[in-house]
């Protein structure tokens, strides 16, 4: 959430960066903003004023029933009775006015990073990084992969149906076994790379929702258990960053690894065409994911670390990608800079998005309270950052289909003390 102090500082640095996501009424809502806690400002005096009166009311009614005025000090007490109420309305006029303005605040994304290019859609996200030749396979070995889990038998998309429904995939022997390796790898990286393992709940109520920006949950993304009124997670950023909601850090906890393997549920609706066939995507899937605290003034070079460790664990599959720097037009809500990795897909001869890292700045740790005292024993926001390492889906996708023989496939070396085997025949 942004803070109401940066807004009224940085004007027209808020506006441009509002714009830049391609808000058309940036000035306006920004406005708004700054209206309202006028407002919220004007009734707070009011009420300051009235506290001041009773304060000092009080003591003129000790000092007349002392001097023996008994009358007079009646007459001042119902003045005390006038101010009470007054204050109950004020405090529930202010009340009123700070819920519209956090709510007003609540449907503002974040202030992009100067680097963000300007852009609307994917097409204009800009590519920084390519690593790794394209794999190129004969006509007669180019299965995608959602014909190569039926010639196999290693992925039941009809039995997810028959279970709960489409976008359920039922994994089975050596498929289940790669689901297996791929997470065991990916937390064993992590934990070499200075990553602590939390295991969180999947199912989380609605100030998590709202401390890591998923609520208000404008595309209805989320699963919601009603009877309970919790969400189930779209990824184990939401429940582990909420691990530091309300806290108050000390300086040499910084900065905080934390590691979570999950699965994670999104509705994905209105999601139809090839681009989503097979595991392109899902309603659940299974995700390794890394979430960073930082002091800000260290978050980019946090970011950038992060960056190069989900490139390591591509490298260390074999996988061709590239790395985006994503735009305006295409950041998530709650991200200031986003780097999107991408792996290439030989059979479907496209880039598949296998990780998002993100510098969220104080964006959340403002709506999660999460601050940390520096040395001079002054609180500040911190800096939250997360990001895939890695979702599973894709990965599988690419494994089997950039390694696909007539024979069999052929898995990635760093995977097979994981998995017990070197093919899938």
């Amino acid at each position: 959430m942004l803070q109401v102090t940066f807004i009224r500082e940085n004007f027209e640095k808020a506006a441009q960066g509002l714009e830049k996501r391609n808000i058309r009424e940036a000035q306006s809502l920004l406005r708004q903003v700054v209206q309202l806690d006028d407002e919220r400002k004007g009734i707070q005096l009011q009420r300051d004023q009235l506290q001041a009166e009773a304060n000092s009311i009080s003591k003129s009614i000790g000092q007349l029933m002392r001097s023996g005025n008994h009358a007079e000090a009646e007459k001042v007490k119902s003045r005390t009775a006038e101010i009470k109420q007054q204050t109950k309305e004020l405090e529930t006029a202010y009340s009123e006015k700070e819920l519209e303005l956090t709510q007003l605040l609540y449907t503002l994304p974040n202030i992009p990073h100067e680097s963000v290019p300007t852009g609307k859609s994917a097409e204009d996200n800009e590519t920084i990084f390519t690593h790794g030749n394209l794999p190129e396979l004969s006509e007669s070995e180019k299965l995608p992969h959602w014909e190569l889990i039926k010639k196999y038998d290693i992925i039941d998309f009809e039995l997810g149906v028959k279970i709960s429904g489409a976008g359920f995939p039922v994994y089975k022997g050596k498929g289940a076994r790669l689901q297996r390796a791929l997470v065991n790898f990916f937390l064993d990286e992590a934990q070499k790379a200075g990553y602590m393992e939390i295991q969180p709940p999947i199912l989380v109520n609605e100030d998590s929702g709202y401390g890591t920006g998923q609520l208000p949950d404008k595309e209805g993304q989320m699963y919601f258990a009603t009877e309970d009124n919790l969400y189930l997670i779209p990824t184990a950023e939401v429940p582990i960053t909420n691990i530091y909601r309300n806290e108050i850090l000390q300086e040499d906890q910084l900065p905080i690894k934390n590691v979570g393997f999950t699965p994670c549920f999104r509705r994905e609706a209105g999601s139809w065409g090839a681009h989503v066939r097979g595991l392109n995507r899902l309603h659940q899937f299974d995700k390794v994911e890394i979430v960073h605290i930082s002091r800000p003034d260290k978050s980019y070079a946090a970011l950038e670390e992060m960056s190069t460790y989900v490139q390591s664990l591509l490298k260390k599959l074999e996988l061709p990608y590239r790395v985006l720097r994503l735009c305006g037009g295409d950041m998530g809500f709650t991200s200031a800079l986003t780097y999107d990795m991408e792996v290439f897909s030989a059979a479907q001869e496209r880039w598949l998005e296998v990780s998002s890292v993100s510098n969220f700045e104080t964006y959340q740790a403002n709506r999660l309270k999460l601050r940390f005292r520096d040395e001079n024993k002054k609180t500040n926001l911190a800096h939250t950052l997360n990001g895939s390492a890695l979702a599973l889906p894709r990965i599988v996708a690419a494994i089997l289909e950039n390694n696909q023989h007539a024979d069999g496939i052929k898995m990635p070396s760093v995977l097979i003390p994981y998995l017990g085997f070197e093919w899938i025949q």
